[in-house]
């Protein structure tokens, strides 16, 4: 994927990164991935984050301290340096904690809180999400599960779907974390239509694709052969391809599985929709388990995040692969740069057609 922006600092767009639980390896990929000059030389970038965990881990890394640091009471996008951290020192996470807590639950929440209105009030363009620990989240009284649920509320979005790049494939879901013999009760031509119509829209806006081919998953084995293993293909994922294909979206399906994300990579589809978790994330890991991508799409704003958890176990050590991370960045840059492309022309195209 191609890393966009200038070499004038003055010029270019603030990313903003949360730093995640600061017990978790959030501080370590952090560091490391932006450690890295191209990513550096592509934005700027605010982390919402906690100074000292940073610089713990930079020197376990062996790495100088590249960022500026400021209040985080005093965000702005104007400073003269290529990074900065908004720094929580009002914060209290402990660095001998190695593990869920309430003060690092405490901590994340307000890092993304504080993300997300940068974001809704134009001083940041996209936000990394570090590793949060739902259990850190709960134990600090959080109205929400995790960072999916937060964002959708604080940006009132009604309409949200989990998406994943992992290499050429880009997935989105139709149900996310549901027991599997529960999907059949929230399985509706409405869940099934909506990460088509989102996946569509976010392929334009982020991706550049002017017509997106995208292919749907069947939910049973063999598109559920005419009705032999299932019916849900005919009752339910069918007529939702229908309604999306009126509306003018290029998608078809459904398609067996065990195809489809073959066919994906091989260039015959732009986005692929999968029925439920482990169908869409087990050819994610497979491509890419160091380097895959979670994006929240259905969003006023960009939200991209590295698709692994706080590894608590290997804290410390200076061990944790920022490869992901530094996808989720590079991929952040990509969508606001693309979106910037995407308004301007939309803006042209009303301009010219009056």
């Amino acid at each position: 994927m191609k890393v966009f922006g200038n070499n004038s600092i003055a010029d270019q767009m603030v990313i903003g990164i949360t730093m995640g639980d600061p017990a978790g390896i959030g501080p370590e990929i952090v560091v490391k991935a932006l450690a890295d000059p191209a990513i550096r030389k592509a934005a700027r970038f605010i982390i919402f984050g906690m100074n000292e965990q940073l610089c713990y881990a930079a020197d376990k890394a062996e790495i100088e301290p590249f960022w500026g640091r400021y209040q985080h009471e005093k965000l702005t996008s104007s400073f003269p340096f290529k990074a900065a951290v908004a720094d929580y020192d009002d914060y209290s996470a402990p660095l001998s904690v190695t593990g869920p807590s309430r003060a690092g639950g405490q901590a994340s929440i307000q890092f993304c809180l504080d993300a997300i209105e940068a974001a809704k009030a134009g001083i940041i363009e996209a936000i990394v999400t570090g590793p949060i620990s739902k259990t850190s989240w709960k134990m600090a009284g959080a109205k929400w599960p995790g960072h999916t649920e937060m964002l959708a509320a604080r940006c009132k979005s009604r309409r949200k779907v989990m998406m994943f790049i992992a290499g050429p494939l880009k997935i989105a879901l139709a149900t996310i974390h549901e027991a599997l013999f529960e999907v059949r009760h929230k399985f509706t031509i409405g869940c099934v239509f909506e990460p088509i119509d989102l996946l569509d829209t976010a392929l334009k806006q982020y991706f550049g694709l002017d017509n997106p081919k995208i292919g749907v998953a069947a939910l049973n084995p063999h598109a559920g052969e005419d009705g032999q293993f299932g019916d849900e293909e005919q009752r339910i994922i069918s007529p939702a391809i229908l309604l999306a294909q009126e509306q003018g979206i290029n998608c078809c399906g459904p398609f067996p599985a065990d195809t489809l994300f073959l066919r994906a990579m091989r260039g015959e589809f732009d986005g692929v929709v999968a029925m439920y978790h482990d169908q869409a994330m087990i050819p994610v890991k497979m491509l890419a388990f160091e380097t895959a991508v979670n994006i929240t799409i259905g969003l006023p704003i960009i939200r991209t995040s590295p698709a692994h958890g706080t590894a608590f176990d290997i804290v410390g050590r200076s061990i944790a692969n920022p490869g992901s991370m530094k996808s989720a960045i590079k991929t952040a840059i990509h969508m606001a740069e693309t979106k910037k492309l995407y308004q301007l022309a939309q803006a042209q195209a009303n301009t010219d057609a009056k």
